[in-house]
């Protein structure tokens, strides 16, 4: 996935499980508040800045910043051969957070503030999906 908003099908609210089958398929799209532009995610029936009923899709790009991160070393008994691996609070270019996994980053190069970005799940037949973060670009000066 580029760092370019895909193109959205489908209007009005977003349910979870559209949500989750976009992240299956290499996208990420959230809900806009059609009255104050406020970005919602999970998708929500009121607006949390304005109470608003009437939603948009939003596409959003695959760029961010790890916020916060935690290292799982017992994880629960399905994930024990995954261990460790990290979940992290991903900040992205628009404002929202996920909770994701990361891909490609070893554990001691984690800080907040390390730039990432989305990418689809390696098996995207998985249940639950998992949101995925891989090593991002480094703004230009940084």
């Amino acid at each position: 996935m580029t760092g370019a908003p895909a193109a959205v099908s489908g209007g009005g609210a977003l349910t979870i499980k559209e949500f989750f089958e976009g992240v299956r398929a290499g996208r990420l799209v959230v809900q806009r508040c059609t009255a104050c532009g406020e970005l919602a995610v999970p998708p929500k029936r009121l607006c949390p800045a304005c109470h608003g009923r009437e939603w948009e899709r939003a596409p959003l790009g695959s760029a961010g910043e790890v916020a916060s991160f935690t290292v799982i070393r017992v994880p629960p008994g399905r994930q024990a051969a995954e261990a460790p691996y990290a979940i992290v609070v991903v900040r992205l270019t628009e404002g929202v957070s996920l909770l994701g996994r990361t891909t490609g980053i070893p554990l001691d190069a984690l800080r907040v503030g390390l730039p990432v970005r989305f990418v689809p799940p390696a098996d995207r037949t998985a249940e639950p999906v998992v949101i995925t973060f891989a090593p991002g670009a480094r703004p230009p000066g940084a």
